[in-house]
């Protein structure tokens, strides 16, 4: 089952990270996230966040966390949550 939680924001494709702005619910390090757009469909579980180059184990509603991604994202992609 997956639940939408947040939309990128930003993507720094140089590095790979994505800005992820949490609209609902909670995200953490260790969720597998499915990241699903226009041009982007992929799964993968969250190693790491940050906030101001300040690691992150938690980002709830409201909360704007930079993630690694896997796979080049794009302004409004939808992140949704996997849950069994």
């Amino acid at each position: 089952m997956e639940k939408l939680i947040g939309t990128i924001t930003h993507y720094f494709g140089k590095i790979s990270v994505a800005v992820l702005k949490v609209i609902d619910d909670e995200v953490n390090v260790g969720d597998t996230i499915h990241i699903k757009g226009k041009h982007t469909d992929f799964s993968q579980t969250i190693d790491s966040m940050q906030v101001e180059h300040e690691n992150f184990e938690k980002a709830k509603k409201g909360d704007e966390v930079g993630l690694k991604v896997d796979g080049p994202v794009h302004e409004h992609d939808e992140v949704y949550k996997v849950t069994e």
